[in-house]
């Protein structure tokens, strides 16, 4: 939501010296049910999965998907509920005739221009998917950023420059949808079937640099393809969903950019376009079409009062079109510049950066009421802060060259553990789909700037799981009220998850520093 400047007030209050925060919980008020927390498969998996040591690949793949503990009780991994599959558009086979520069932003595709499928393709991609069930991740998406270069206008997998339009040869609707649905049998019969697809990510960007596969598209060509979709998903007799959005920035999903005082060209305001009934785009009623929207953070979250007002103001659009509309944040890494870690450069394996990303998790749950978070990318081997776990060559002990330069990295390197990864795992690992979320309230009330941030969430069951963020440089006490003890897990500078017990009345909380509470 690049430019929206929506000033509000957040509220505040002072600490008292000695005495716990109190933090009452409502499980009977209830709010959005959890689908889960993800991360994707982009870029880095394709050559991970593929070539480097499978001791390596394994320690990776248990670090994001595994729910075990060692014998002290501490999470081996952070257990995603959510594994993103990118169906990449076939600019690795094209090498530097594709025109994408760098070589882990290109990808192969199943689909050849003589209209033959390879599935041996993406063998690193379906290495982690493989793994990612073998795990227990619960739910499976796949999503193209841009039509297989054999289906697009300029063969190639990014736009033209001036072209706004689907990057998709004119008569092409139903041969790319089809192609979409040949691709979810196939992992189907596979015994790996994906519960959802996302058609079209980012369309309000026109991609036409070569930095990486991609295309714009209108909102009237996401609704002609998502038409196409489910008629192919139906007549193949899959149960795939569609999910709807992914949406460059929170205010093009809910709101009109005319409204914010930048130019509408028909690629905004996708909740009334897709979900109301009132428009000529109305893709409710389709068959295969899940009553949810997604987008992305990015853009939306500096300064931390307009974090709060943006995020409110796209809740109230949302719910405007229709109260029933889930909404998942489905794509967010650190791009916008901002007073705290300074922007997107230079990756950061500390808790500054795990806490920044904490905020905008507990905004984006508790104001609107997202149903699932995903990151953006699983690995990353650049200098820059969009992984959880960091590859590099190891050549400097504690770090060593990144960059698409190093040729090395395909094949093997170093594997670096972020406080941001485990920070996640507060959350996902504990918050599993199908839990509610509930009311939660803290006094004395809480700056968001550097106060403690506190959510809740109640299980089938009757089990509560209480997710506490400390932004503050000093250690807290909270009071969640009754008697007894509750397990915590806490992610700090010097913790990863470390599994404890407190008494439910007075939960330490250390400074800077995240803590999952689990109540009976």
């Amino acid at each position: 939501m690049a430019g929206v400047l929506l000033a509000l007030a957040t509220p505040g209050g002072e600490l008292h010296a000695g005495d716990p925060l109190k933090v009452t919980l409502d499980p009977e008020t209830r709010y959005q049910t959890m689908d889960g927390f993800g991360a994707s498969d982009a870029w880095r998996c394709q050559f991970v999965g593929k070539n480097w040591p499978l001791e390596k690949r394994e320690r990776i793949a248990r670090l994001l998907f595994s729910k075990e503990v060692d014998g002290d009780g501490n999470p081996q991994g952070i257990g995603l509920s959510i594994w993103r599959f990118y169906l990449s558009a076939g600019s690795a086979e094209q090498g530097r005739d594709s025109g994408i520069r760098n070589v882990w932003r290109r990808g192969e595709c199943f689909l050849d221009g003589d209209g033959r499928y390879d599935w041996s393709k993406l063998e690193g991609q379906q290495w982690f998917l493989r793994q990612a069930r073998k795990h227990g991740v619960e739910r499976f998406l796949v999503f193209p950023n841009a039509p297989p270069v054999s289906l697009s206008k300029n063969g190639k997998a990014f736009a033209t420059k001036g072209d706004l339009h689907l990057n998709l040869k004119p008569g092409a609707m139903n041969a790319y949808a089809d192609y979409l649905a040949e691709v979810l049998e196939h992992f189907e019969k596979e015994g790996m079937p994906f519960d959802d697809v996302s058609p079209v990510n980012e369309p309000q960007w026109n991609w036409d640099e070569g930095d990486q596969e991609g295309t714009p598209a209108f909102n009237a060509e996401i609704a002609e393809l998502v038409k196409a979709l489910s008629a192919a998903i139906e007549r193949r007799g899959l149960k795939t969903g569609i999910v709807v959005g992914e949406a460059g920035t929170i205010g093009h999903a809910a709101l009109r950019m005319a409204e914010l005082g930048q130019p509408s060209d028909g690629r905004d305001d996708l909740a009334r376009a897709f979900f109301s009934r009132d428009s000529p785009l109305y893709l409710g009623k389709l068959p295969r079409v899940e009553p949810i929207l997604s987008a992305h953070s990015y853009h939306s979250v500096w300064p931390v009062d307009q974090q709060v007002g943006n995020r409110r103001r796209v809740a109230d659009a949302m719910a405007a079109v229709d109260p029933a509309l889930g909404y998942w944040m489905s794509e967010y890494c650190i791009l916008q510049e901002n007073g705290e870690i300074g922007g997107g450069g230079r990756r950061d394996l500390g808790m500054d950066t795990a806490l920044y990303v904490a905020r905008i998790i507990h905004h984006d749950l508790a104001i609107t009421r997202a149903r699932s978070w995903q990151w953006w990318t699983a690995l990353s081997q650049v200098d820059y802060k969009d992984g959880l776990i960091y590859l590099d060559d190891g050549s400097d002990g504690t770090t060593g060259r990144m960059g698409p330069q190093v040729e090395s990295l395909q094949r093997d390197g170093a594997v670096r553990e972020s406080k941001l990864l485990w920070t996640l795992g507060n959350y996902s690992r504990f918050v599993r789909p199908g839990m509610v979320r509930v009311k939660c309230e803290i006094e004395p009330g809480q700056s968001p700037v550097d106060g403690v941030l506190a959510t809740a969430y109640r299980a089938a069951d009757g089990g509560r799981v209480v997710v506490l963020v400390n932004l503050s440089r000093e250690e807290q006490r909270c009071d969640l009220g009754g008697d007894g003890e509750a397990r915590t897990y806490t992610t700090s500078a010097d913790a990863n998850l470390k599994a404890g017990k407190a008494a439910v009345a007075a939960v330490p909380l250390p400074a800077r520093a995240v803590v999952t509470v689990c109540l009976e």
